[in-house]
């Protein structure tokens, strides 16, 4: 077996797919987002604008939570210590779970080292706690929940995006006395569009199912609070388990669930992705306390972040630029190949200093390859003209199409 020429050829048909991804080497500067260096290939820096992180409220960067980070590496030092379950919880993660409760009206919250992680321990392990449930699934739910239903091992139904009638079509069909899970996003992250919440907790009630809502990508952003659209949407409390994360808006790292407190309990106690893995470093834990407090109390943040977003969305419209519909602070730009989304994204940087990456399949279906702008209440007027200026300009010499999906 020629292992090595197995390998070489798997990079070469991601390569000839316009698909291979180079990393970009970064350094941001503290206090100074959405502004960073960029390593160049030839070992020079370069001043660029960060145009598509998740970062979404520039918290990574706030006084508040350097200094929390900061008192707590003085305090306790770097490391956990371990699992949860052994030597790594500490006054911190409790804290945290705590305002995390707190924050979407919950009973009790369970941290995990990524929203990815949680989703998918979580979602495989509601089958071991539920002999014989069935799931369904929103089609366009992130791979974390894809993966996390798989290892459920359990029957599934994959209902069609949004699509409230195939939704009861499938329910309705399902066994009455069956343990039923519903598992969907409020914010689907690269179209930006947002899923009918209250309408599947009305099915849910009226099949016997219990709820699991994505709100990685609306956390922070939206509600009075920053809890989420189901805040926003006065139905937080009919929600059953919120899967949440603390690597967007809130700027750091780490995911959670949070639901009733024996949910929470059952989970804790027969998770994978939770017994076995060392805990959240208690620094990331102290900052993220603080940016969970300090989001719950500063609602102007969320309205500058959406005026940003509609701002750019109209500045792009009115350049002729192919905008795809979205109903949130994802803006998504189509250009519909792999190789010419590359070649844009390499000549904003190479070009104007503008970073933003192509986002191309698996992340999104073939043909709908695109950038995905995410404007930040830091991105200001001046930033986005220069940005406008440079993407006229690169898609009128690649010859891109000026029309939207």
């Amino acid at each position: 077996m020629q292992y090595d020429a197995k390998f070489e050829a798997a990079i070469d048909q991601v390569k000839a797919e316009g698909r291979y991804r180079v990393f970009a080497d970064l350094r941001r500067q503290r206090g100074n987002f959405p502004h960073a260096q960029f390593r160049t290939p030839n070992g020079d820096d370069k001043d660029i604008v960060i145009w598509c992180s998740n970062d979404y409220l520039g918290m990574g960067q706030h006084p508040c939570v350097i200094e929390a980070m900061h008192t707590a590496i003085d305090a306790v030092g770097a490391g956990a210590g371990g699992t949860r379950n052994i030597s790594g919880t500490t006054r911190y993660h409790v804290e945290l779970e705590e305002e995390l409760a707190d924050l979407h009206g919950k009973e009790g919250a369970l941290l995990f080292t990524s929203g990815y992680i949680a989703n998918e321990a979580t979602l495989a392990t509601l089958a071991k706690i539920l002999p014989g449930c069935i799931y369904f699934s929103d089609a366009m739910n992130h791979a974390s929940m894809i993966e996390g239903i798989r290892r459920a091992g359990t029957p599934k139904h994959i209902w069609r995006h949004n699509d409230l009638d195939h939704l009861e079509e499938l329910l309705a069909a399902a066994p009455a006395d069956a343990p039923k899970v519903i598992a969907f996003e409020s914010v689907y992250s690269m179209d930006g569009d947002v899923g009918p919440i209250e309408a599947v907790c009305d099915l849910a009630d009226k099949y016997g199912a219990i709820t699991y809502l994505d709100e990685v990508h609306a956390v922070g952003l939206y509600g009075p609070r920053g809890a989420g659209i189901a805040e926003r949407d006065g139905v937080m409390d009919r929600v059953d388990i919120i899967n949440g994360t603390l690597g967007k808006a809130f700027g750091l790292m780490g995911g959670y669930v949070a639901a009733n407190a024996t949910m929470i309990d059952a989970i804790r106690s027969q998770a994978p992705g939770f017994i076995f893995t060392t805990s959240l470093a208690p620094t990331l834990a102290a900052g993220a306390v603080a940016s969970v407090k300090y989001l719950k109390q500063n609602n102007a943040l969320r309205e500058k972040h959406q005026e940003r977003a509609l701002r750019l969305k109209t500045l792009l419209r009115e350049a002729g630029l192919p905008l795809m519909p979205s109903e949130t602070h994802v803006v998504p730009l189509l250009v519909g190949d792999p190789v010419a989304c590359k070649a844009v994204t390499d000549a904003l940087l190479s070009e104007y200093g503008i970073y933003v990456q192509p986002i191309n399949y698996p992340t999104v279906p073939r043909g709908t390859e695109r950038l995905r702008l995410t404007p930040s209440p830091l991105h200001d007027d001046e930033l986005m003209a220069k940005l406008i200026d440079a993407l006229q300009n690169v898609w009128a010499r690649l010859g891109l199409s000026a029309k939207a999906a």
